[in-house]
């Protein structure tokens, strides 16, 4: 277990306790660095547990495993703890993608996050973020703002997990923003109605029709095909879209709630006045609208699409990443899905993770940098906790030897990741090991 944290200072300080965030303090404290984890809500898990998007993945590539380490450690413990299976991950050449994700048990998963880190030897601090950053020559000067007012930390090495590069931005650097950025997505459960009795096609010809007076929106069903027959056939879930949003700031994200709950209110009211629905409510509603995309970071690598399909393996790549390039659509319905070529497996190189012209700064998760097409895919929740693990474990070797994250070594980052359970790109593994 690392040192307590004392005078207000620690070795590295974790923003956002998302996919990412929870595996770089874990892995920072766990190999010996003074570890503060701040969260801006009550909950660690972000996507997981904020969002509802409780399918973590994904961790195989052709029936082998490609990302493990601390985030597949605390998938499995969630699994174990709640008596569920694995996904046959054997089966991919049968089933589509989403079939290998893990679902998680989203009360479970969030109590084993909390002990995880806690035991690791970080300090957690939920309802606390960033008020102000500067950098000094020793490290950053960091202003926190709490419940209790703010409060400021001293921090060797600043890990920005926070998804939407909060942490870059307060210091100053460049930031890219695509002209059209994908839907949210507000996770529901609906119930009260039997699909089988539902006369579909009317139905879908009443939306139509709703659309086509200002009703409705052709975004607000996700699916290009069926849409409405989409949403209720799987009971909402991740189904619905939430256009022309940007959640990076605080202003944008509270349009993004607004905006879903304004779109789940009109879904209702058109349900319900449809034969067979008269009974329809929502069960459950996420606590968060799921962002997509925001920003990315000006990296001193940016990965393309083609770095990403052709499965580019980096000089200094820290990880694998693996899921097709997902493209949600920027106005009405629908998904471009692209799977990835028989055996290829992408890696996210240290490169894409260092903010251009920074110091002792370093990002984790879907603000990595990289096309808008290549982030579709690597935003995900395994790739977002490999990018974890890599950035805590070059955060810890800079922080506690006084170097910047530019001068450790790569092999040394591997070396770390290696005896933390990680899985490293194959073609560097042998010489970090």
């Amino acid at each position: 277990m690392s040192a307590e944290i004392r005078d207000d200072c620690c070795d590295v300080l974790v923003v956002g306790g998302g996919p990412a965030g929870i595996v770089a303090a874990t892995q920072a404290a766990r190999a010996g660095a003074r570890t503060l984890l701040i969260e801006k809500s009550a909950i660690l898990g972000g996507s997981t547990t904020l969002n509802g998007v409780n399918l973590p993945g994904l961790f195989h590539a052709w029936g082998r495993q490609v990302i493990a380490g601390i985030g597949w450690e605390l998938v499995t413990d969630a699994i174990r703890e709640s008596g569920d299976t694995l996904p046959d991950f054997s089966t991919w050449a049968d089933a589509p993608h989403y079939r290998l994700q893990v679902p998680v048990n989203i009360a479970v998963y969030a109590a084993l996050a909390d002990r995880m880190v806690i035991e690791s030897g970080a300090t957690l601090r939920l309802h606390t973020m960033l008020a102000s950053v500067q950098f000094t020559e020793d490290g950053w000067d960091v202003q926190l703002c709490g419940k209790e007012g703010l409060h400021r930390v001293r921090a060797g090495v600043m890990v920005d997990c926070t998804g939407d590069a909060n942490a870059v931005a307060l210091a100053g650097l460049p930031l890219s923003r695509n002209r059209h950025l994908q839907p949210g997505t507000l996770i529901t459960k609906a119930g009260g109605y039997d699909p089988a009795t539902l006369d579909l096609p009317a139905i879908e010809a009443a939306f139509k029709k709703a659309v086509e007076h200002g009703e409705m929106s052709r975004s607000d069903f996700q699916s290009t095909n069926n849409p409405v027959g989409t949403f209720l056939r799987l009971r909402g879930g991740n189904t619905m879209h939430v256009p022309g949003i940007d959640g990076s700031t605080s202003e944008g994200k509270t349009q993004a709630e607004v905006r879903a709950r304004a779109t789940l209110l009109r879904i209702v009211r058109f349900l319900r006045a449809q034969p067979g629905l008269e009974g329809f409510r929502i069960e459950h509603m996420a606590a968060e609208c799921g962002i997509r995309e925001t920003v990315t970071i000006h990296g001193e690598t940016c990965i393309t699409r083609a770095d990403y399909v052709g499965g580019r393996v980096w000089a200094d790549s820290v990880c694998n990443s693996f899921y097709p390039v997902d493209m949600h659509a920027i106005a009405g319905g629908g998904i471009d899905t692209r799977p990835l070529v028989e055996g290829i497996v992408p890696t996210i190189p240290l490169g894409a993770l260092l903010p251009r012209d920074s110091r002792r700064l370093i990002v984790a998760g879907r603000c990595a940098s990289g096309d808008q097409q290549a982030n579709s895919a690597f935003r995900v929740q395994a790739s977002a906790m490999a990018m974890g693990q890599a950035a805590g474990a070059a955060a810890t070797l800079a922080a506690t030897t006084g170097r910047d994250l530019r001068d450790v070594p790569i092999e040394e980052i591997h070396a770390l990741l290696i005896r933390h359970g990680a899985i490293v790109p194959m073609s560097t593994a042998v010489a970090a090991a």
